[in-house]
């Protein structure tokens, strides 16, 4: 049975259980908290493991909380002829709506087209992507009209769209599922802490891996997990940890950032996105309604090494309103952009291969060394589920675990809750799901709680900032605007003026003092600038 107390996601209780007994052995550590480290944990956890999970910065800090909100299959593998990866990522997709309608829904993409050739051949293609994902209760392709397209989609330019191919796929909010995934591991009894640095690895007589050196970055404390196994999961920054196992470690992963520009809704209304399947450099470009803006991306471009906060280029940000502009009645311009967000793709390198990142395989790769620690990387947000279940097959059997089934393809996520709304178009608190009514309960216990943080219409109240802070282990001001609320991705004017009252918040419920608040304005300060121009 697992190890310690069921429930809530407490800061201090998961240290406490991770320091209480240091001889305690824990089925598995693992190292980094984004959609890989999350998933992993949740499906040893839901097989009855003991699991610590340790993330450095915040949950989903990383590319995780950075994606292009969609769960699909991939219009581009399907063209790239990766017909295993688009067929087990349309599968994970039905999935994770079915486990997570709070957060996952159906979304509808405008194919435009300039004339009939490409009409058929986008039809036939997309044929081939319904097939593909059987009966998954998404609606299948079909042609459309010019005028058709124009209703589906007011603010496409009608010269672009001279006909075109309508289909659905999965659209969801990452970091929201993200927290949901590491409240469920929490409730079959993961322990799961964010702000822990692994300083070092430790090893028995035989070489082989027995646990980690952990600093917690809060108070600047160490102490020991010990493990019977290590897994790494820290997306594109696997090889830093690999380096800890060993100095000879061979690099895995080459990595990428992709970036997306927010814009008003005035630009692309209605509820559908438009999808560009071929941009002058070949790439697929997206352009999505979420959370009442729009968000355009995503750019492929190689970067010598990842890096904590990613900084668009100006060239990636040119390169996306040129091609919006293309495709838009109204073109936007660099004053337009509210904000701008990058993620790092963990790339596995082909040895040999070149550099063109855009055609690197995003299959997940395993790799265990001979101290025993299974790195898993590259895959993406779709298919973690999946993921994660081969790489506790794989630490299951190196452990020599007892056998215990993957039950995860049905488990219901946290914060379960069917969207009925007829239209499916979901309202800003739709993604809390379940806990949507514990939250209005605390909104209505205080009268300062209810009130709205922000005069802007963002559905941002002092009673989400309590509740990211009690029951979502949000530490800063950046947990708060970036992931457990959207506020800095959607309208960095918006989240700057949101800060100082945030930081307040925050301060009384975590006993912090004004050195704090001034450090953490200070922080938010630096930060807003990767989300700028």
């Amino acid at each position: 049975m697992t190890h310690g107390s069921h429930g809530v996601m407490d800061r201090a209780r998961s240290l406490h259980r991770m320091k209480a007994d240091p001889e305690f052995l824990w089925d598995m550590v693992i190292v980094g908290g984004g959609a890989t480290g999350a998933s992993v944990a949740l499906d040893a956890a839901s097989r009855g493991y003991s699991v610590a999970l340790l993330e450095r910065s915040d949950f989903g800090k990383g590319t995780s909380s950075r994606s292009t909100k969609l769960v699909h299959g991939g219009v581009r593998y399907l063209a790239q002829g990766n017909i295993s990866l688009v067929r087990e990522a349309l599968r994970e997709r039905t999935l994770l709506r079915q486990n997570a309608p709070h957060v996952v829904h159906e979304l509808s993409f405008v194919v435009p087209c300039k004339n009939i050739f490409e009409k058929c051949w986008y039809r036939i293609g997309f044929f081939v992507y319904d097939f593909l994902a059987g009966a998954s209760g998404f609606h299948r392709a079909r042609g459309l009209t010019p005028s058709e397209c124009m209703k589906l989609a007011p603010g496409l330019s009608p010269q672009k769209a001279r006909g075109g191919v309508l289909y659905s796929d999965g659209q969801f909010d990452d970091a929201r599922l993200l927290i949901n995934i590491l409240q469920t591991a929490t409730e079959h009894g993961a322990a799961v802490l964010n702000y822990a640095n692994v300083e070092s690895i430790s090893k028995d007589a035989n070489g082989k891996i027995d646990g980690v050196l952990v600093r917690d970055l809060e108070t600047g404390i160490t102490h020991p997990l010990k493990s019977r196994c290590l897994v790494n999961a820290t997306g594109p920054f696997v090889d830093e940890v690999r380096r800890l196992d060993s100095t000879t470690n061979e690099p895995m992963v080459s990595a990428s950032q992709g970036v997306h520009i927010v814009l008003s809704r005035d630009f692309l209304r209605g509820n559908t996105a438009v999808i560009v399947p071929k941009t002058s450099d070949g790439r697929v470009i997206f352009l999505i309604p979420w959370h009442d803006h729009v968000v355009v991306g995503t750019t492929d471009t190689p970067i010598e090494r990842p890096v904590e906060e990613p900084r668009a280029l100006r060239e990636e940000i040119e390169f996306l309103l040129s091609t919006a502009g293309q495709y838009l009645i109204r073109k936007p311009t660099l004053a337009d952009i509210r904000s701008l967000f990058t993620g790092i793709r963990p790339l596995v390198s082909q040895k040999g291969k070149g550099r063109n990142t855009s055609k690197l395989s995003r299959d997940h790769t395993i790799e265990i060394t001979p101290s025993g620690m299974i790195t898993i990387t590259g895959g993406k947000w779709t298919t973690a589920r999946h993921m994660a279940e081969d790489c506790v097959n794989r630490a299951a059997s190196l452990a020599k675990f007892r056998y215990s089934p993957c039950i995860t393809s049905t488990l219901r996520l946290h914060g379960y809750l069917p969207n009925d709304r007829p239209d499916g178009h979901e309202l800003p608190m739709d993604v809390y799901g379940s806990d949507r009514i514990a939250l209005e309960t605390l909104a209505a216990s205080n009268p300062q709680f209810g009130k709205p943080i922000l005069d802007d219409g963002y559905n941002l109240r002092e009673a989400e900032v309590v509740w990211a802070v009690r029951h979502e282990m949000a530490r800063t001001i950046e947990d708060v605007l970036a992931r457990r609320c959207r506020l800095l991705l959607l309208d960095t004017d918006q989240a700057e003026i949101a800060a100082p009252a945030v930081a307040r918040i925050m301060a009384r419920e975590l006993h912090r003092g004004s050195d704090w608040v001034e450090q953490q304005l200070q922080d938010f300060q630096k930060l807003l600038e990767s989300y700028r121009i």
